[in-house]
């Protein structure tokens, strides 16, 4: 078994969503690492180790407050990252 930051998983699906809809950004490998990095260092960890873990939080994803948390931290990286890439 692996511990796993369930986190990530909505992250990247998120961001991929989001940066679909926007033209005037970079999404480069890079950028969308920084972009990732950078939402997950401002949301909490959501930990899981088994597949009832995954599934539990898996639930917790449709929460609008969650939704709503992952979406403003990733609109906030996209801008911040943009504005400043490291390429």
């Amino acid at each position: 078994m692996k511990i796993f930051n369930y986190m990530e998983t909505v992250v990247e699906d998120e961001l991929e969503r989001l940066l679909s809809d926007i033209t005037d950004v970079c999404k480069c490998q890079k950028c969308r690492m920084d972009m990732m990095v950078w939402t997950l260092n401002r949301l909490p960890p959501k930990y899981v180790l088994s597949d009832k873990g995954r599934m539990y939080t898996k639930l917790t994803e449709q929460d609008v407050q969650f939704r709503a948390d992952v979406v403003r931290e990733l609109t906030k990286a996209i801008i911040h990252i943009s504005k400043n890439p490291k390429h």
